[in-house]
């Protein structure tokens, strides 16, 4: 987290652009069959694992990564980091009462000053390149993106030229949801135990059961396959 932190801030001071993927098991799973998913996330400068399912894997292939770094931690830090340091921040996705209510709870908690502007995540194929416009345009030095996979990661792909303005662009999936207090999150000891999906599932059974069950599943396959028979999988 510390080192993404520090990245972050070195970018903007030096004017350059991150474009910020993070992966947990599903979107692992989803890269096998997704060529262009599995493009947008490879060729995205910082990746971060959001999953602790995927800090355990990486153990049990011998390239250890240091810690778990979910989006939406990523996200309150990087905001609280604006707010020191005068930084502005573009808010994209979600439904308008959502991200609205997440303007007006960063407004209320820091000062107004850190927004750069916002939009709901209701657009047509043929809008991207206008609400890109409309992003780079608004002196944002932080772009944050909420919705689904892999929407986001394939809009921040193609529109990356458009948002070279931006020096930090990344999808934080459902984080507004809980920003503006319409999902809560786990318990912190369910977060570090690796137990936060379960948690989403009891929350959302019909929604969430065939993403977690069997898309871990499909993950833990895959795991076993890169170990014991070196099968190449999407990294």
């Amino acid at each position: 987290m510390q080192e993404t932190l520090v990245k972050v801030q070195q970018a903007i001071v030096n004017k350059q652009q991150i474009h910020h993927v993070v992966v947990n098991a599903g979107k692992i799973v989803a890269m096998q069959d997704d060529l262009q998913l599995r493009n947008s996330v490879n060729e995205s400068d910082l990746i971060n694992a959001d999953g602790q399912a995927v800090v355990w894997a990486s153990k049990i292939l011998g390239k250890p990564l240091k810690e778990r770094v979910s989006g939406i931690d990523l996200m309150i830090n990087l905001v609280k980091i604006a707010h020191e340091k005068k930084y502005k921040i573009f808010f994209f996705g979600a439904k308008e009462e959502v991200v609205k209510e997440v303007v007006d709870t960063y407004s209320k908690k820091y000062s107004d000053e850190i927004i750069a502007g916002y939009r709901n995540g209701y657009f047509k194929k043929e809008d991207e390149k206008e609400i890109a416009k409309q992003i780079s345009d608004s002196g944002a030095n932080m772009l944050f993106v909420a919705i689904s996979s892999p929407i986001k990661e394939n809009f921040l792909f193609d529109n990356r030229e458009l948002l070279k303005n931006v020096n930090f662009i990344m999808g934080v999936g459902g984080s507004f949801d809980v920003v503006a207090g319409k999902v809560k999150r786990a318990p912190l000891w369910m977060q570090k135990s690796g137990l936060e999906w379960f948690y989403r599932l009891i929350q959302e059974p019909e929604r969430m059961w065939k993403r977690y069950l069997v898309g871990n599943t499909k993950f833990i396959l895959l795991v076993f396959k890169a170990k014991f028979f070196k099968n190449k999988i999407a990294k």
